[in-house]
């Protein structure tokens, strides 16, 4: 793990007025996702809480990242979505921007690792996306992003440093909140941290004293580690499962507003994250892909400071690859 300059603290990177007008773009083309109370899951984590579980699950990408999608897609101007898009991803981003993409009718290209799950590119090319596979991960991923925007004059669709993309995701909690005013916590997986930005911005203005906490998978856990240890990290890898938060380094726009308003930050090991999954499935017969399981996972190691709240958790994503499922449901992980 290697080090970098710590940055100074900048502004907040997105106002609520910014969730706001990411909401009134995506409303006509998003229904808001259920938020339902689970009280056999609350009891599994063996504390006095009420678990709420917002099923972004069930968007029609199967992940709360089409928000951030629709929202980056809906606010480009003429010229911008005459040049298409190029985003980098693991899958869930880039159905998010392939799908908005073709709402507004640009061409978006998505890079992915080599060897990325094939029912998430499978996705993307049905929405209409080209997809090029490359590098080892999605650090890499984004290289190869930045030379494709270079050469073909593409807009660059970033997964976490583009406000327009953390203001989708602010829309999430605009909702829970509706349902929810009471809400005392939020735990939220985190690979780049739009949704945990996101929800602490609406925080901020609607319920001041909602706590919003991090996971992050234990073998790719660079912002986890970078907030304790209050210094920008980077991993030489990114070993997880959970494709949907492995991630390597911290982000310049969203790194800063983790670390001053996080509540506290865990991580998750990938055979604690398959647990949590088969438990998910088993209790609310819900699929959840790896990340979206992660929320679930982290409550044991928050149970002291979440004792007799009213807590939430996101199912950010469903779309595991089925022979992973497998391979979860086999216990072989």
């Amino acid at each position: 793990m290697t080090a970098v300059e710590s940055q100074p603290t900048h502004a907040w990177p997105i106002s609520f007025d910014d969730v706001e007008a990411a909401r009134s773009r995506i409303a006509p083309h998003l229904s808001p996702t259920p938020l339902r109370e689970y009280p056999q899951l609350a009891q599994l984590v063996g504390r006095d809480i009420r678990l709420y579980v917002k099923h972004e699950n069930h968007q029609p990408t199967c992940s709360f990242k089409i928000r951030n999608g629709l929202s980056f897609m809906t606010a480009l101007g003429v010229d911008e979505r005459r040049r298409g898009v190029v985003a980098a991803s693991t899958g869930n981003h880039g159905q998010g921007i392939a799908y908005g993409a073709r709402l507004v009718g640009a061409s978006a290209t998505i890079c992915v690792p080599a060897g990325n799950n094939p029912g998430k590119n499978a996705a993307m090319r049905a929405l209409g996306a080209t997809v090029v596979e490359e590098g080892r991960d999605y650090d890499d991923s984004v290289q190869v992003m930045l030379r494709i925007a270079e050469a073909e004059g593409r807009v660059v669709a970033h997964s976490t440093n583009d406000p327009r993309i953390v203001a989708g995701a602010g829309t999430m909690t605009l909702e829970i909140l509706e349902r929810c005013p009471d809400i005392d916590a939020l735990v939220i997986a985190t690979g780049g941290g739009s949704q945990a930005v996101g929800a602490m911005t609406v925080a901020r203005t609607l319920a001041p004293q909602l706590e919003v906490f991090g996971v992050q998978a234990a073998g790719a856990s660079a912002i986890h580690d970078s907030w304790h240890s209050r210094t920008r990290l980077t991993t030489q890898r990114a070993d997880t499962f959970a494709e949907g938060v492995a991630t390597r380094t911290t982000y310049d726009l969203t790194f800063p507003a983790l670390q001053s308003g996080l509540a506290g930050f865990v991580t998750v090991t990938d055979s604690e994250i398959a647990e949590a999954l088969r438990t998910i499935v088993a209790t609310t017969h819900n699929l959840v892909e790896g990340a979206g399981a992660m929320g679930f996972a982290a409550l044991p190691k928050l149970a002291d400071r979440l004792e007799g709240k009213n807590v939430g958790i996101i199912f950010c994503g469903g779309n595991i690859d089925v022979a992973m499922l497998e391979r979860v449901l086999r216990r072989e992980i």
